[in-house]
């Protein structure tokens, strides 16, 4: 077969090879990664949960640079272009590099059927180990146990949230799901679990393994005030004056502290200094994670999209002070929690414009807004084709002191934001 010489090619190749997006398992993925026959050569982090993990992985990443490391970093999904999934030395990698790591696993793989996601995250293993890095950061994409990226041996896990999300796959309780979760810890190695409040499930398998279990709130944590913020360890040890992430939302401290945590435990083989720390959450960014743009009225991005990360939503918006009027760009996906997400901000909404996502799994605008009426909400409602086209009468009815929240996916934001970037 003739193997497609462009990025756009192979997407399009990976997605009409395999019908099944998801398809939980490791015998494949570790088959195709023994085949390419290329062994960690520097510490790994693996980050899950339910939510913050891509915030806890840009502050990592931020944090290891400001450190002076040449840092690997795989997260998923993208907003705008693929390229973003796969980061070197803090810029996403060129389509060429992505091109030849898709065909160096194509040739390993034989007859191995491989996922869309499958693909990527072993030709975002490829690329990594042709850069010669010195730490690489892997974002799990769904669960943790079974998922691909759990082929590769951290030298500490990190899991951020265990909340109700992906049922299908991961189980319809907590305790299910943070087994799923606590998947990706290792025996004799740090494990950071930032969730607070963590199921039994997550502590007894942590234990039963023999992980070094650090919980939020127990063997680390954070407290602070209006200014500034202090990070403690049950050893004793407190790093006090911190200047808060440049990430928004009080929910980010639960994210950096976790950070500060990995950070610490891994300090024998990648030493970090404090400077490094206080830098890397100083200059770190996220699209897409209550991102706040400039200009009038106020527009809210964020992929919000499961009922916890609606709970923080409300919260941080809840903070930004007065608005005479809130417009909310909606657009979710069928199998989400879609009303469990919608109570927990309709009293923060006045004006609701629902969008269409497109594929099998996106719910129309006319079952999302009869969704919002059977939940209750006060604001008017009104239905569009796409997120793009309700965003674009947002703007035009929005008054200057009014905000905007784009919501619900990470489609429902990215179809914006291509939107705001397209030439007038």
């Amino acid at each position: 077969m003739q193997l497609p010489e462009t990025l756009d090619g192979w997407l399009g190749l990976l997605e009409a090879r395999h019908g099944q997006s998801i398809q939980l398992g490791l015998d494949r993925v570790r088959a195709v990664r023994d085949a390419l026959d290329l062994p960690q050569t520097c510490p790994v982090f693996t980050v899950g949960g339910t939510n913050g993990k891509g915030s806890t992985c840009a502050l990592l990443e931020a944090v290891l640079l400001a450190a002076g490391y040449r840092v690997g970093l795989y997260t998923s999904p993208h907003l705008l272009r693929y390229n973003e999934r796969v980061r070197i030395d803090g810029r996403d990698v060129e389509d060429a590099v992505l091109v030849d790591a898709f065909a160096e696993v194509e040739r390993a793989r034989g007859d191995i059927p491989l996922t869309y996601f499958e693909h990527g995250t072993l030709a975002a293993w490829v690329a990594f180990c042709r850069a010669g890095l010195e730490a690489i950061i892997l974002e799990v994409g769904l669960g943790g146990r079974l998922d691909a990226v759990n082929v590769f041996e951290p030298d500490c896990a990190i899991v951020t949230s265990v909340a109700m999300d992906h049922m299908d796959y991961l189980g319809d309780n907590r305790e299910a799901i943070g087994f799923e979760k606590a998947g990706i810890f290792r025996a004799g190695r740090p494990a950071i679990c930032s969730d607070p409040q963590p199921p039994a499930s997550l502590l007894a398998h942590a234990e039963a393994i023999g992980a070094r279990l650090w919980v939020s709130g127990r063997d680390f944590g954070f407290s602070g005030d209006q200014n500034q913020w202090a990070f403690w360890t049950a050893g004793g040890s407190r790093r006090g004056g911190l200047a808060y992430p440049s990430l928004r939302g009080m929910n980010q401290l639960l994210n950096a502290a976790a950070v500060m945590a990995a950070c610490e435990s891994v300090r024998d083989i990648l030493p970090v200094p404090m400077q490094a720390i206080r830098q890397g959450f100083m200059l770190v960014e996220l699209p897409g994670r209550f991102q706040v743009l400039p200009g009038r009225p106020s527009i809210v991005l964020d992929v919000a999209h499961n009922p916890q990360a609606a709970g923080v939503l409300n919260e941080n918006l809840a903070s930004m002070g007065f608005f005479p009027e809130t417009w909310a760009v909606i657009g979710m996906l069928a199998d989400k929690d879609v009303a469990g997400v919608v109570r927990l901000l309709r009293d923060r909404v006045d004006h609701w414009l629902v969008a269409s996502l497109p594929g099998p799994r996106g719910l129309s605008a006319e079952k999302l807004a009869a969704i919002l009426r059977e939940v209750g909400v006060s604001g008017d409602i009104a239905e569009y084709v796409s997120p793009g086209g309700a965003y674009e009468v947002a703007v035009g009815r929005a008054a200057e002191g009014d905000r905007i929240v784009v919501f619900g996916s990470f489609l429902t934001v990215a179809e914006v934001m291509a939107a705001r970037n397209a030439p007038q």
